[in-house]
């Protein structure tokens, strides 16, 4: 097995407590998730507080979006998200997503951060199509929707 790391950052000018809101709660991420429009159908989950440590948000849809489900497991407002995402469909895999959030001159730098290891699977795989390929320009998506929304007035 190998491991990955898929990282990207922006500088958002918001202050560092409304970008974690915006992460922070999962029924937030429809509107800045480079994920939400892949199914026009897609069901959405929601499970336990509306955020914070124990909120989970499970989906199901297409095979473009996939199913899987998020849990966070750490939030400090205004500085970090940290989230367990299993994916279930079109494949299985184990993750562990980081959002962290710093405070700067010109406004806050976020940083998406995902790890996990391959398998034997997607190691080969990943040969011909690095994981930071394939996820990254979603990231890059996803971190310029989450400007736009943190940066509404």
């Amino acid at each position: 097995m190998s491991s990955f790391l898929v990282e990207r950052k922006t500088t958002i000018a918001a202050s560092p407590e409304k970008i974690h809101a915006l992460i922070d709660d999962f029924h937030n991420w429809t509107r800045w998730s480079p994920w939400e429009d892949a199914d026009p159908n897609l069901k959405r989950t929601y499970t336990g507080p509306d955020a914070g440590v124990g909120a989970s948000y499970a989906w199901s849809g297409n095979r473009k979006a996939g199913a899987g489900a998020m849990t966070i497991t750490d939030s400090k407002p205004g500085q970090i998200v940290v989230l367990d995402l299993v994916f279930t469909k079109p494949f299985k895999a184990k993750n562990k997503t980081t959002f962290t959030i710093d405070p700067g001159p010109n406004g806050s730098e976020v940083t998406w951060a995902m790890t996990g290891e391959n398998n034997l699977l997607f190691t080969l795989v990943g040969k011909i199509f690095p994981m930071d390929k394939v996820v990254g320009k979603d990231f890059e998506k996803g971190l310029a929707r989450l400007k736009a929304q943190a940066e509404k007035v």
